[in-house]
């Protein structure tokens, strides 16, 4: 059943409500981190008016966010987001994606991810660069069918387990069902048919209840790792448009594999000695209906292109403190499992940090590659980041050097010195951050403010307390000392 439809307007919204027998509307925002929140209204609730006056929330509670003492805040919903929950089963409910603003001054908060992606395609406009920024993500995700983890004083550790996976090769059972051999190997897991590929059914059914709730895909396949590693593909959009759609993708993703028993997650590197989860970023920029990659040189690049590139390689040391914004980020940034930690530009070849994909000759399908960032950030500020560092680059004619044709994994040493590398932590990430942040600043799309509160919660909230826990390797390394 298609779950939405154009609505443009808050009269078409209330249209579809009393055309579908809606009973809840269900309001949702993202904080700064990245995570979806909601808070649920009875039908009668959401009037013509509510949509300019909003609905009022609590802000103190929301990590990031506002102090105690400012806390009221509104959310502002957008008629073109609304679309049909088909997780809610007995109740029909809307879901309406909601902007935040101060309730006194009816500003945009400064610190609504949302509004920072509206800032910067304001932004790219204002340059008269261009007028549009498309991005295609494509986030891969692990399908476990059993995660247990914990955390106490004086002990720690987690466990992940699918059917498909290697390590369960000499097992007799697997939840009271027979072993029946057919597990896929370490790194081996790209495109394999059923029986190997024993979420194929669970991917069809996602695929389909993405379409039904409006997202196009393109494609979908079992990815490189072992123990149930996912990839849905959905098709390009505008900026804020597919960061929108990318957080409903993960929604149906997770609720699809709950309905089904079974768990999904977008955590960057969930199991050790095999591929991680990234989320390579495709994206182009284009004027009066243009694309502005295309032209006559390298890979069929313009010079538009080519100082994308070179914007986009100049910042990345920053650009990853948005783009891979946890400590386990950089469990997955290490060579040799496909890990693009060389900062260097290439057609076809996937060792490069930027690729130039090549499967189209068409002006229209030009674009570039960012293969770095992963599922675990907010694509809000992701993708915004990105575009800043590719303003930056054609603003500043910024040339990316000669592309790297060879295998960056397999070069000798000494050539190997001359690539420069992607930060090696989170906590370098974050003081490239702190070093290289006034492109973000531009026509006030991100501000100090917000990337101040960003450096410290990281710093605080993830960096502290990872390191002040022993590791349960440590134990393997240390306890006989």
């Amino acid at each position: 059943m298609e779950l939405r439809k154009k609505t443009e307007s808050p009269q078409e919204v209330l249209v579809l409500c009393r055309e579908r027998d809606v009973r809840a509307v269900d309001l949702r925002f993202t904080d700064f981190l990245g995570r979806q929140h909601h808070t649920t209204v009875p039908i009668s609730q959401l009037t013509e008016a509510a949509f300019e006056e909003g609905f009022g929330f609590d802000g103190s509670s929301i990590r990031c966010w506002q102090s105690i003492d400012e806390s009221d805040m509104l959310l502002i919903p957008i008629p073109l987001s609304a679309w049909i929950d088909p997780f809610c089963e007995n109740i029909c409910t809307l879901a309406l994606t909601c902007t935040i603003q101060d309730p006194i001054t009816r500003e945009e908060y400064i610190r609504d991810p949302r509004n920072i992606a509206r800032r910067a395609e304001n932004y790219l406009v204002s340059t008269g660069i261009a007028d549009t920024a498309f991005f295609g993500p494509e986030a891969e995700f692990f399908i476990f069918d059993q995660v247990q983890f914990d955390q106490t004083a004086n002990s720690g550790f987690y466990q992940v387990d699918s059917v498909e996976g290697e390590w369960n090769r000499g097992r007799p059972d697997f939840q009271g069902s027979p072993n029946l051999g057919h597990k896929i190997r370490y790194k081996e897991g790209y495109f394999p048919t059923p029986p190997l590929d024993q979420t194929f059914g669970l991917r069809n059914e996602m695929m389909q209840q993405l379409i039904d709730c409006g997202i196009e895909v393109e494609c979908h396949h079992h990815e490189a790792a072992s123990g149930g590693q996912a990839e849905i593909d959905i098709r390009f959009g505008s900026l804020v448009d597919i960061a929108d759609k990318l957080l409903t993708f993960k929604y149906v993703v997770k609720n699809v594999a709950r309905r089904n028993g079974k768990t999904a997650t977008f955590m960057p590197k969930p199991i050790i000695g095999d591929n991680g989860s990234g989320m390579h970023v495709h994206f182009s920029l284009w004027k009066s209906g243009d694309p502005l990659f295309a032209g006559g040189g390298y890979a069929g690049l313009s010079d538009i292109g080519l100082h994308a590139i070179g914007g986009v390689l100049k910042h990345a040391p920053a650009l990853l403190a948005l783009t891979n914004p946890t400590t386990n980020s950089y469990k997955r940034l290490i060579p040799g499992f496909e890990a693009p930690v060389n900062l260097a530009y290439s057609q076809r070849n996937r060792s490069a940090a930027c690729r130039i994909p090549m499967a189209s000759p068409s002006p229209k399908a030009k674009r570039v590659e960012f293969r770095c960032p992963d599922p675990g950030c907010n694509p809000y500020l992701a993708f915004a980041a990105i575009m800043m560092a590719a303003i930056d680059g054609i603003q500043n004619k910024l040339h990316p050097g000669d592309p790297m044709e060879k295998d960056l994994y397999d070069l000798p040493p000494e050539l190997l010195e001359e690539v420069r590398q992607t930060p090696a932590t989170l906590d370098a990430a974050l003081e490239a951050l702190e070093q290289d942040s006034d492109f973000l600043l531009r026509g006030d799309v991100f501000t100090e403010e917000v990337l101040v509160n960003w450096i410290r919660f990281k710093r605080e909230y993830e960096l502290n307390q990872i390191n002040s826990r022993p590791h349960p390797h440590e134990f393997n390394l240390y306890f006989d000392s």
